[in-house]
């Protein structure tokens, strides 16, 4: 019988030995430390390799630009300008003397002719003073009434040698300085009537109320505009011309009129004065077209569009507004030459409302980008595309 020793094993498998039956080899711990770390190094590696790798990016996208073909601008009408119809004689009219306002008797578009009352003061005051006035000329009366009858007596005293010559003269002198006072008062009385008439403001022309300047209950100075009345007879437009502009308004031989009202009426107008000096707020200068020609339906207020005639138009190239942009080194477009986009630097001429006429910087023909230039670099690639609202 073969021996079977009961002794436990020494891994505390508590498994017999059997005879002929070989143990399992035991795993070493230095030999499993070193595989993974085999294997993390090989997947470091790997991660690194990747990250190393660069993607190639895609190209990007050509972008697309609307462009049009510049066209001439010669032969067209020059700048227009906006303003409104005005009366060529109108005037502020206003009381000569100072007061509250009680009644005012017309109201805008009133017709009026000399004489016509427009407003009235309080006449209270203005007739105290004519009374006080009055009552300083019945004094000034009684004084030398006074003076007569002492300088009478005293006359009729130094011819009977009971007074001396030196107190006839002072009775001489005082009826001298009565009657002087007397003509003083009435001078006053009279200016005081016509103070007292200047409570009542009367039209001196026949014209149109075209603004209200004050109302009852006002207290007004003297001077100060109440009611401003024009001439309708004759009639201008008033514009303001930029100082860039000025050369070539006044060198206009004519002017060409036309009514926003009335866009079928066109008139024919003439330069009559050019302000010397610029407005120091808005740097223009204010100009006066006479309209020798407008009728009744041309009315005070209208606004009116003053344009030069077409034999003083503005040659040039005519690209749109949009077409022109400004980075802070002047007025520049783009064009677009064998697929490029091309900076222009450009000097401009007019504005319209067509468009900007160029007077240099672009020729007749090229494609200039209406839409989308302040996003180019130069020399980038584009696509230029039709853009469909030509310049004309």
């Amino acid at each position: 019988m073969p021996f079977v020793s009961s002794r436990p094993c020494q891994d505390g498998a508590g498994v017999a030995s059997l005879p002929g039956r070989r143990r399992p080899a035991e795993k070493d711990p230095f030999v499993t430390a070193r595989r993974t770390a085999v294997v993390l190094a090989l997947a470091l590696s790997a991660s690194l390799l990747s990250a190393c790798k660069e993607d190639k990016p895609p190209a990007p996208p050509v972008p697309s630009v609307l462009v049009l073909a510049a066209a001439g601008a010669a032969g067209s009408e020059g700048p227009s300008y906006s303003g409104e119809v005005r009366a060529r004689h109108e005037a502020d009219l206003a009381f000569r003397v100072g007061g509250k306002l009680v009644a005012r008797l017309v109201d805008v578009g009133a017709q009026v002719r000399p004489g016509t009352v427009l407003a009235r003061l309080d006449p209270a005051d203005l007739q105290l003073n004519v009374a006080a006035v009055r009552a300083q000329v019945s004094a000034a009366e009684s004084d030398l009434a006074l003076a007569k009858a002492d300088l009478d007596r005293y006359t009729a005293l130094a011819r009977d040698k009971f007074v001396s010559p030196a107190m006839l003269d002072a009775k001489t002198t005082a009826w001298q300085a009565a009657a002087a006072r007397l003509d003083q008062a009435r001078a006053q009385l009279a200016v005081s009537g016509n103070q007292a008439a200047y409570g009542t403001l009367a039209s001196d022309r026949a014209g149109v109320v075209t603004a209200v300047l004050a109302e009852p209950g006002q207290v007004v100075a003297a001077g100060q505009a109440v009611v401003r009345v024009a001439r309708p007879d004759e009639k201008e437009v008033l514009v303001y011309v930029p100082e860039g502009q000025l050369a070539a308004f006044k060198a206009a031989n004519s002017l060409a009129v036309t009514l926003w009202a009335r866009p079928d009426l066109r008139l024919r107008g003439r330069l009559r004065e050019l302000a010397p000096a610029a407005d120091p707020a808005t740097r223009t200068y204010a100009a006066r077209v006479s309209l020798p020609d407008a009728g009744a339906d041309v009315q005070l207020g209208m606004t009116a569009q003053v344009a030069l005639a077409e034999d003083a138009g503005v040659p040039g190239i005519l690209v749109p507004l949009s077409a022109v942009i400004e980075r802070g080194q002047g007025p520049e477009v783009w064009v677009v030459a064998q697929g490029k986009a091309l900076r222009r630097p450009v000097k401009v001429a007019a504005y319209r409302e067509d468009g900007v006429v160029l007077a240099a910087g672009v020729a007749v023909g090229e494609a200039v980008v209406a839409v989308g230039a302040h996003k180019l670099v130069a020399g980038q690639a584009v696509r230029p595309l039709p853009f469909k609202t030509e310049a004309r």
